[in-house]
């Protein structure tokens, strides 16, 4: 890594990840200014790879009229490409504010970078590095929860067991007297809703009877299966993204008469139920927190050296990345 002193202080290169084409990715070298007051400089130790919204980006598939509203907090170039992506940084503090802290970022895949002090987030003690690259999926799960409401004693079931389907789950089994089931077409997940606590169902004959419908698959087939399930004056809580694909329904048969509604929840915005009194800065921190918990581990997948960060852009593209949470070691860099 080169280290030069220049007018403003000591320069360094960073290694980044940038996406270029469908597939395609490159990693370029880029110039670090020293952090002006008020910043921290932070050197990446480990970042997490988010399957559902990294997959669309790597095919060039966010739509046009979400460009803006899906950029990255610290995303660089525009979509559909050349980007700079991503939003799971763990890393230490090696200069400003928490001098060898271990925060997270919602940062793209960079071997070191430079943000404001308020845009990181202590990893709480009891938190390993690897695992608190989690942080992004358990703040969706803590959104997603608020939305769904779930009470005590409700049968809740979760198609899609895919990394933010099962961090609902691992969540929601706290609640007292839930009975919680991940749907998957998948029935190589079962091994790992055990793992979980929590029940399983095959997505082609799911039966759970639930009061709480949650959908987290990002497939339009795995709406079609929630609403299936929905009960009468009931609702589908989707929480996943489904990027430029369309999506059909067949809203026809009892659709209306059992007055269904479908509602989005997304991670952008705090959920409105705690909007006047949770900050984006809050859930996060309340999110890092309940990482303590060492079952989050089963949501980790394989790890990555940060060299083969473009062979990983190419699995997404072609659907045949980690289906949990991919972890890329910046330790070598």
């Amino acid at each position: 890594m080169d280290t030069r002193q220049g007018a403003c202080g000591v320069q360094r290169d960073a290694v980044a990840l940038w996406t270029t084409g469908p597939g395609t990715a490159q990693l370029r070298t880029e110039r670090l200014d020293a952090p002006a007051d008020g910043d921290v400089l932070v050197r990446t130790l480990w970042s997490g790879v988010s399957r559902g919204t990294e997959t669309l980006v790597a095919r060039g598939a966010v739509p046009p009229s979400e460009h803006e509203r899906m950029r990255a907090p610290f995303q660089a170039g525009d979509f559909p490409f050349p980007v700079k992506y991503g939003y799971l940084s763990v890393g230490v503090v090696e200069s400003g504010p928490s001098l060898g802290q271990p925060v997270f970022a919602l940062h793209p895949h960079q071997s070191r970078f430079v943000v404001p002090a308020d845009a990181v987030a202590p990893v709480p003690a009891a938190v390993p590095p690897r695992r608190a690259v989690l942080a992004g999926a358990a703040e969706t799960a803590v959104n997603v929860l608020w939305d769904a409401r779930p009470q005590l004693g409700d049968r809740i079931a979760i198609v899609g067991a895919g990394m933010i389907g099962c961090a609902i789950a691992l969540l929601a089994r706290r609640i007292p007297g839930v009975e919680v089931t991940l749907i998957d077409v998948d029935a190589a997940k079962a091994a790992l809703a055990a793992a979980l606590g929590v029940g399983f169902a095959a997505a082609s004959d799911p039966r759970p009877d639930p009061d709480v419908v949650i959908e987290a698959s990002g497939h339009g087939s795995g709406l079609q299966v929630a609403l299936r399930l929905a009960p009468t004056d009931g609702e589908v809580v989707v929480a996943g993204w489904y990027g430029a694909d369309a999506v059909p329904l067949a809203l026809g048969a009892d659709f209306h008469s059992r007055r269904l509604t479908i509602r989005a929840s997304q991670v952008g915005a705090v959920a409105a139920s705690r909007r006047a009194r949770r900050t984006t800065r809050d859930r996060l921190a309340f999110a890092l927190r309940l990482l303590e918990d060492p079952a989050f581990d089963l949501l980790l997948g394989g790890t990555s050296p940060f060299t083969r960060l473009p062979d990983v852009v190419a699995e997404l593209a072609a659907g045949t990345a980690d289906p949990l949470c991919h972890t890329i070691d910046w330790s070598a860099a």
